[in-house]
């Protein structure tokens, strides 16, 4: 019987942000990262091209096209998916066994389908959590706001973020950000209590 070394370890768990582009699940989950020493950040592969400042094996692993599909084929990623034509996203195996092996949680900002995905893989030993933004147009002004996307780009964002939003109930809590600083509280708690008070 093969069994996944993932699935194995008892201790492991994972907490899981997922929303659509500009609903904040990326400032709550800095700021958790902030409060809780228990967690360590999930970094994502992508073959997207770095933004700004990005630097690679802090925010991303940035790799080309061909070695994402290599390591698709050789089954080293634990979900994956083209997020963007031409653009794939995906957790590495490694990194979820690299954090574990530190006796961390693993915390995951994650595209929804993605975040999905994970909590199928790993029932009870994940917590999903949806952002979700006051509503769809003010997720159009921050995204717009932002300058980074050209009006292409920005189109498809606001049509995956719409399509995002119906899935929101699929999650095992839904987090209002219509308030970042209410909304920064009410995930601590929420992570904390999944969490369990820190090892002796």
């Amino acid at each position: 019987m093969n069994h996944d070394p993932l699935t194995m370890s008892q201790n492991g768990k994972l907490i899981i942000f997922s929303a659509p582009s500009g609903a904040g699940k990326t400032t709550i989950v800095h700021h958790l990262l902030g409060k809780i020493p228990a967690l360590e950040f999930s970094i994502s592969a992508t073959t997207r091209e770095r933004r700004g400042d990005e630097v690679h094996e802090k925010d991303y692993y940035f790799i080309s096209k061909e070695e994402f599909l290599h390591r698709i084929a050789k089954k080293q990623f634990v979900e994956f998916e083209e997020v963007y034509t031409g653009t794939f996203y995906g957790t590495l195996r490694t990194e979820i066994e690299r954090i574990w092996a530190k006796g961390k949680t693993v915390i995951f900002d994650i595209d929804v389908e993605g975040g999905l995905h994970l909590k199928r893989k790993y029932g009870a030993q994940a917590l999903a959590i949806f952002v979700q933004p006051p509503s769809l147009e003010v997720l159009i002004e921050r995204l717009t706001g932002r300058g980074t996307d050209s009006e292409e780009k920005l189109k498809e964002r606001f049509a995956k973020a719409e399509k995002e939003l119906e899935y929101a109930p699929q999650f095992d809590i839904i987090l209002k950000n219509y308030d970042l600083e209410t909304a920064c509280r009410e995930a601590e708690e929420l992570v904390s209590a999944f969490i369990g008070p820190p090892a002796p």
